[in-house]
């Protein structure tokens, strides 16, 4: 559904491209979410452990910034899967303010087991765009979000 914002020729494309862009996010992250729900995760919660799977152990403000979360709900969801006996948080030696946040032995088995299925459904899901497509899709989105780096501001004003 395209916006009904009667704005300038700019302002109705942008805002179509996003609403275009937030339906397709919405719409593979609500295909994703049963499965998530059957393991007894949630996404931020799955990131946190693919992360550290294939990254390995990981600083807290570091792994926050890789999952684009903020450091407080980072803790909301370490709490919980230390709770689950599937990460581990360990104050560095020589700094005790820092903390490296690991996967147990039972989060890598869950995250090993888990993860080979997320990647054949993501790639189910994207099959209806060809490799090409694929490809141009990763290189707008890539462009989109480093256009939006710490160096641009988030509301841009309006020429006059």
């Amino acid at each position: 559904m395209p916006t009904r914002f009667q704005g300038s020729p700019e302002e109705v494309r942008a805002l179509n491209a996003f609403i275009a862009l937030m339906r397709a996010v919405n719409s593979v992250t609500a295909s994703l979410a049963p499965r998530r729900a059957a393991e007894g995760l949630t996404t931020t919660q799955f990131g946190v452990l693919e992360a550290l799977l294939h990254l390995g152990p990981q600083g807290q403000c570091g792994l926050a910034g890789k999952l684009l979360t903020s450091p407080g709900n980072l803790v909301l969801v370490l709490d919980n899967l230390e709770r689950r006996g599937l990460v581990a948080r360990v104050r560095r030696a020589d700094d005790r303010r820092a903390v490296t946040v690991h996967l147990t032995d039972a989060g890598r088995s869950l995250i090993q087991a888990q993860f080979p299925e997320h990647a054949r459904t993501i790639a189910g899901i994207f099959a209806v765009l060809d490799p090409e497509e694929q490809e141009s899709l990763r290189t707008i989105c890539r462009k989109l979000g480093r256009g939006l780096g710490a160096d641009r501001p988030s509301t841009i004003t309006p020429k006059e």
